[in-house]
């Protein structure tokens, strides 16, 4: 399993950086979408080009920093089902939904991204606004994203096994669910036969 934990770590390492990069892109998509709106309102003039920016910027950090978001656990999930469910339940459920139902429609997209990516280079592909931007950068952002998608489910995967074998603590223990009413019970029982 040592193996496998640090090729999860190298994964967690990649992601993170990446997704930390990724996220000053929204910073260059409101300059952008600002700078857009003041020379449309200043002097009346506008161009597709800039509208299309704003829009694979936004792709971009949305496709590129799903890996990151699953990596610290900020992911949408059903809290209010889940937090009803003991820490170990959770990790199975964890685990069982990444292999039957994350890693799969993964992989499935990373199989349908490729030929869209690659017949969009290979055609030169160009928005059919007047004054657009060529369109495989941004269809690239579908393969490239869940390519990185599958590498942290693959990660997750290792890490949920591991801490379900007892060999790593939660990585995650301050962006995990809240414990249970059982869990709380239990700490507070604890807690009173440590003062007698």
């Amino acid at each position: 399993m040592a193996p496998l934990l640090k090729l999860s770590r190298a994964i967690d390492a990649v992601t993170g950086f990446i997704g930390r990069s990724v996220s000053w892109l929204i910073l260059v998509a409101v300059l952008v979408s600002a700078g857009n709106a003041t020379i449309r309102k200043v002097f009346d003039t506008s161009s597709n080009a800039w509208l299309e920016l704003q829009w694979y910027l936004y792709g971009t950090v949305f496709m590129l920093a799903a890996a990151y978001t699953l990596q610290r656990n900020e992911h949408v999930r059903i809290d209010i089902v889940m937090s009803n469910f003991s820490k170990k339940v959770r990790d199975w459920i964890d685990l069982l939904g990444h292999i039957f139902f994350l890693l799969p429609f993964c992989l499935i997209m990373i199989w349908l991204g490729w030929p869209f990516m690659l017949k969009s280079m290979a055609s030169g592909e160009v928005s059919v606004n007047a004054g657009g931007l060529v369109l495989w950068p941004a269809k690239s952002m579908v393969f490239f994203g869940f390519a990185l998608l599958t590498a942290q489910a693959f990660s997750e995967i290792i890490k949920r096994i591991a801490v379900i074998q007892g060999l790593i603590d939660e990585p995650n223990e301050k962006h995990d669910l809240p414990p249970t009413v059982e869990e709380l019970e239990s700490a507070a029982d604890l807690d009173e036969r440590r003062k007698v």
